[in-house]
């Protein structure tokens, strides 16, 4: 594909080569040159790359200065239509060309009599490549003086307002204005240009002239396009085309179209452009809406939104006019509810579903409404014509009330949506802060905890302290079962906690429980010496570790007191059974599979879990060794029928070769590559590149074959001369 792509560009650049010494040494054949001329115009529309070439060999400048100094009209329409696709075809091109010499030799052509039509529409066909999304073309045509040419052939190509465009030279004539028009289009926007637009204002009177004497789609739509054009996003000129009387112009216009658009659909089309014409006047000055209530424009565009040949487009168009129109005129306003133009608007906005449809309608409604509340008000002053008017309309606006029922209707519906919605956020926001609360409280709560059961602060042994006083008085007057049913839910939260801790924090509470019993009986005393070693085998057992009670705590002189000291054996033994139950519950070194909580496990990783863990359970070392067994037959099976391929690593392990004695192995034995291998090595780097190991284990190679092996047998047969890979 590859040689194909470069064969055809240099076929291209070898033609453009011949194609332009042709141009150059037949100068004096303008037939041949002609030909060669409209052979580049092809060339260069079938590739974008033959532009740029063009112009790289000089191909431009030298058809440029054809066109200029060639004496026959024939080489200098082909050049300049030539020029026109190259510039429309690249953008370099274009940047090229756009120079004040080509424009200067344009307005000759254009200003000489001399110049036929055919050449006038190729010049002008230039400039309107040069100027399209150009600003600098755009400076260029204003400076040089070409912007008032054109506008000179605006006014002069049609002389005659009753065209007959089946006469040839009329037709000639018609499609030299219509590329005027287009030029002009674009001299003043994409992008917009405001200095074009201040000089292209002088035509707004021409182009009323026409549209009044010249009703038909021809000259309709390019003068809209133009003055929409013209007049877009500039508040100057949209006042000056509205004090030379374009605006009534327009309303004219569309009146008459509307009455035709039920004889034909073409006129309704038509009518839609003028519509979008009239919106680009009024859209930034909705006051001018006032010039279009004198000729009942808003009862035209209801009655032209009913055509049933419109489409959402063209009824977007006509709906967004009508909110210009009665966005600041009461009289559009009220013109819209005489004629049932909110029924209209609702019906709109409940059974289209184009988003900017909508907009639309809810815009006019939006404008509609304080028009309503003047009227329930009687705000405004009515003459005694319109108050007969509104005693005919009482019966029209039975329906109106109808339709704004169902309107409120569909406004509750939607406020009661918006709070529903507005609640489960609200709802939604006071749940996270509750779980964020109550996660934060856990947190400070178990915090707190570990620190009380660790002992190191000296004011939870104070604490403690008076604590035991406490319940010591409660004890004497009766309370002692609430205290103890307290301990044991502190007890429980501690263990669920920290087991270790709540070890230790449970053997402090029940050191202030035994200090509280005074009635201690000897014989427990007696009892508690003898498991004294007992007791401290186990403890050390289960806790392997030092107590970390010990380290923050001071060192104690001997007890010599006897009641403290059957006290403090009673919590030994109490330390010691608490131990011996969480030590059977929670173990210290657990399974791994058994506390993995939390990950995301499959079947790779949960076996390389339990067989890095030294301390297996029962269960899992069950499941671990009979995975180990299930995995050694089957690689045991799947050897055996050769189903699988190993690396050369690996198959010696399961080789049963003998060696020779003294545990030295045999030397290799030197096979020859088949055939078979030779094409396996090749369609290997074919699909893998130079990833031996990936050829070794995907292809049947030889046994005894590794990396090295295929790397260099690939490396000899292609430094072969005659080597062709199968």
């Amino acid at each position: 594909m590859e040689s194909e792509d470069t064969e055809k560009i240099q076929e291209m650049k070898t033609d453009l080569n011949l194609l332009l010494e042709c141009l150059k040494y037949q100068m004096d054949n303008p037939c041949s040159q002609k030909e060669a001329l409209v052979t580049i115009h092809s060339i260069c529309q079938q590739n974008s790359n033959a532009g740029l070439y063009f112009r790289e060999i000089g191909g431009l400048v030298f058809v440029k200065d054809l066109a200029k100094s060639s004496e026959h009209s024939m080489v200098k329409e082909a050049s300049l239509y030539t020029l026109g696709t190259v510039a429309e075809k690249n953008v370099y091109c274009q940047q090229t060309l756009c120079t004040s010499e080509l424009f200067e030799d344009l307005i000759w052509f254009l200003s000489n009599n001399d110049s036929n039509t055919n050449l006038k529409r190729m010049s002008v066909y230039v400039i309107l490549v040069l100027v399209s999304n150009n600003r600098t073309g755009q400076t260029l045509v204003r400076e040089t003086g070409c912007i008032k040419v054109l506008s000179q052939l605006f006014r002069t190509v049609l002389s005659n307002y009753e065209l007959n465009l089946s006469d040839k030279s009329v037709f000639q004539s018609y499609q030299l204005w219509s590329s005027v028009c287009s030029t002009l289009c674009v001299c003043v926007n994409n992008p917009q240009n405001d200095e074009n637009q201040m000089l292209c204002c002088s035509l707004f009177q021409h182009a009323n002239d026409w549209l009044i004497n010249c009703m038909i789609p021809e000259i309709i739509r390019p003068i809209c396009s133009f003055i929409g054009l013209t007049l877009a996003n500039n508040t100057f000129v949209q006042k000056y085309f509205i004090s030379v009387g374009g605006l009534d112009v327009l309303s004219q216009v569309l009146v008459q179209l509307e009455s035709d658009s039920h004889k034909t659909l073409s006129s309704a089309k038509l009518a839609v452009v003028v519509t979008k014409t009239v919106d680009a006047c009024i859209a930034d000055n909705p006051t001018f809406g006032e010039v279009l209530s004198k000729y009942h424009i808003v009862s035209k565009l209801l009655a032209l939104l009913l055509h049933e040949s419109l489409d959402s487009g063209d009824k977007f168009s006509i709906i967004l006019t009508l909110g210009h129109c009665t966005e600041a005129c009461e009289e559009n306003q009220y013109e819209l509810l005489k004629n049932n133009g909110l029924p209209l608007m609702i019906q709109a906005l409940t059974e289209s579903q184009n988003e900017e449809l909508n907009k639309a309608a809810t815009f006019v409604l939006f404008n509609c409404k304080k028009i309503t509340e003047k009227l329930s008000l009687r705000e405004k002053p009515f003459d005694e014509n319109e108050a007969k008017q509104l005693k005919d309309i009482n019966m029209k606006e039975k329906n109106i009330e109808e339709y704004w029922k169902r309107a409120k209707e569909i406004l509750h519906r939607i406020e009661q949506l918006e709070r529903e919605e507005n609640e489960e956020k609200i709802q939604r926001e006071k749940y996270k802060d509750n779980v964020s609360f109550v996660n934060v409280s856990t947190q400070n709560t178990l915090k707190h905890l570990h620190t009380d059961g660790i002992g190191g602060d000296p004011k939870a042994e104070d604490t403690d302290k008076s604590q035991s006083r406490k319940r010591q008085s409660y004890a004497s007057r009766g309370f002692i079962s609430k205290a103890c049913t307290s301990d044991d839910q502190m007890k429980t939260l501690l263990k669920s906690a920290n087991p270790v801790n709540a070890c230790c924090r449970e053997s402090g509470q029940n050191r202030t429980l035994c200090k509280a019993n005074s009635s201690c009986n000897q014989d427990l005393h007696k009892e508690t010496f003898e498991k004294k070693d007992f007791i401290s085998q186990s403890s050390n057992h289960v806790f392997k570790h030092p107590n970390p009670i010990v380290k923050n705590r001071k060192q104690q002189l001997p007890i010599t007191d006897p009641f403290t000291l059957c006290s403090d054996i009673i919590n030994k033994e109490v330390i010691k059974s608490l131990s011996a139950e969480n030590s059977f519950k929670i173990p210290k070194y657990r399974c791994s599979g058994c506390i993995t909580v939390g990950k995301s496990l499959n079947s790779r990783n949960f076996s390389k879990l339990l067989h890095s863990c030294p301390y297996q359970c029962d269960r899992h070392k069950v499941i671990v060794e009979a995975e180990d067994r299930y995995k050694s037959e089957l690689r045991k099976s799947f050897i055996c029928n050769k189903k699988i391929l190993l690396t050369p690593r690996r198959r010696q392990q399961f080789s049963n070769k003998p060696t020779t004695s003294g545990g030295i192995k045999k030397r290799k034995i030197r096979k020859n590559f088949t055939e078979e291998e030779i094409s396996y090595l090749f369609s290997g780097v074919k699909k893998m590149g130079n990833h031996w190991n990936l050829i070794l284990w995907s292809f049947p190679f030889q046994q005894g074959r590794k990396s090295v092996d295929l790397a260099q047998k690939y490396h000899k047969l292609t430094k072969r001369p005659k080597c062709v890979s199968p």
